[in-house]
C-alpha cells in the first residue's frame, strides 16, 4: 500500500467515532441510561432481597419456578441471564437452604427438574410484595399510556443486540 493511503488509513482509526445520535455527552447514550436504569433497578432489589436471605438470581429462579414447576439448569440459566455453572451453582444453594428440590439423578439426559418445596412457596411470596413495590416505582415514573411503548421498544433493543 502507498505510504499516504497508509497514513489516510491511520489518520481515520485515530478519528473519534461519531455517536448514534446528537447526544454529545456520554451520559446522554441510550446504553449508558439503560445501564444506570438497570444498576438503580439491581441496588433496589439487593436491598429488599438481602432481608430475606436472597439473591437476585436465587429470587428469579424463584420466580420462575413458580410459574414453571420442572424447568432445568439449563432453560433456568437462560431465563435468569447466567451461565449453567452459575444456575448450577443457585440451584444447589436454593436445595441446600430447602427452597427447591431436584432429583438426585436426571431421569434421561442430564436435567434435573427443579421444583419450589413449602418454604421455597413461602419465602417467594414473602419477598414479592416487597419487589413488586420496585417494578411499581419504576411504571409510576412514567405516564401510564407509555408503558406498553416502552416494553415494545426495550425489547426490539434486546432484539436488535441479540442478532
Amino acid at each position: 500500500m502507498p505510504e499516504r493511503l497508509c497514513q489516510n488509513a491511520d489518520m481515520e482509526q485515530n478519528m473519534p467515532a461519531e455517536p448514534p445520535h446528537p447526544a454529545k455527552d456520554v451520559t446522554h447514550h441510550v446504553g449508558y441510561v439503560l445501564k444506570r436504569a438497570q444498576a438503580a433497578l439491581r441496588g433496589a432489589m439487593d436491598k429488599v432481597l438481602r432481608e430475606h436471605g436472597l439473591t437476585v438470581p436465587q429470587y428469579s429462579t424463584l420466580e420462575l419456578l413458580a410459574l414453571h414447576p420442572g424447568m432445568s439448569n439449563a432453560d433456568l440459566a437462560r431465563a435468569t441471564f447466567v451461565t449453567r455453572q452459575s444456575a448450577n451453582v443457585v440451584l444447589r444453594g436454593l436445595q441446600e437452604a430447602g427452597l427447591i428440590t431436584r432429583p438426585a439423578t436426571a431421569d434421561h439426559g442430564r436435567a434435573r427438574p427443579a421444583h419450589l418445596t413449602e418454604e421455597g412457596q413461602a419465602r417467594l411470596a414473602a419477598v414479592q410484595a416487597a419487589v413488586y413495590a420496585i417494578e411499581q416505582r419504576m411504571v409510576e415514573a412514567i405516564p401510564p399510556q407509555r408503558v406498553a411503548a416502552l416494553l415494545t421498544d426495550l425489547d426490539h433493543i434486546a432484539t436488535a443486540l441479540e442478532e
